[in-house]
């Protein structure tokens, strides 16, 4: 499959994004740069300076709304993809709405308790939507402990082990692995 047919059929696709964090703000920009139709973005929170270790956030953008920040970013990287913004915590009342229509939906939200919400609403509401989470990236170094696996229709990446912590925070090396372990799943389902 050429790079020009690759991009031809996921120009097609439409793919949520929940959260644009580390996992998010990265998976995006590499789904961006492959060429995906339409992304939807769902995020309520503003750049900090603390964010911008490991997030695709620049130092200008502090301040900003997320949805926007990334918006402007990804339109950057590749401006016919088009950028559906929600500047929204999700819930299980508003998630079936945002991500209608998605092929498919990336988790990359940071506390554990709203990961364990996108999970089982989606999984209980819409369980043929593939659903694609980060889990297990915190600190550095440990190459070989991350990996991807299929569990029905949840597609895990990360060491599943590693949680952030005082003395394991997240960095810009593992969240970028887990994020563009994230956004390659996204194409190994799209693409077949």
């Amino acid at each position: 499959m050429t790079f020009k047919h690759i991009k031809e059929v996921l120009s097609l696709r439409k793919v949520g994004i929940a959260g644009c964090g580390g996992l998010g703000s990265n998976c995006a920009a590499a789904l961006a740069r492959v060429g995906i139709g339409t992304l939807v973005i769902a995020d309520y929170d503003v750049v900090s300076q603390s964010n911008l270790n490991r997030q695709f956030f620049f130092s200008d953008q502090i301040g900003m709304k997320k949805v926007q920040a990334m918006a402007d970013n990804l339109s950057r990287i590749n401006s016919i993809v088009k950028v559906v913004t929600h500047d929204v915590k999700l819930s299980p009342e508003n998630i079936l709405m945002l991500f209608n229509g998605c092929d498919l939906v990336v988790e990359a939200l940071d506390g554990a308790d709203q990961k364990k919400m996108l999970i089982e609403t989606i999984l209980t509401s819409l369980p043929s939507l593939p659903l694609v989470i980060g889990l297990g990236m915190a600190g550095w170094g440990r190459n070989n402990s991350i990996h991807s696996r299929k569990a029905d229709n949840l597609y895990i990446c990360g060491d599943e082990e590693s949680e952030v912590g005082p003395g394991l925070p997240p960095l810009a090396p593992r969240v970028g692995i887990v994020a563009n372990m994230q956004a390659n799943m996204v194409l190994e389902i799209l693409l077949g």
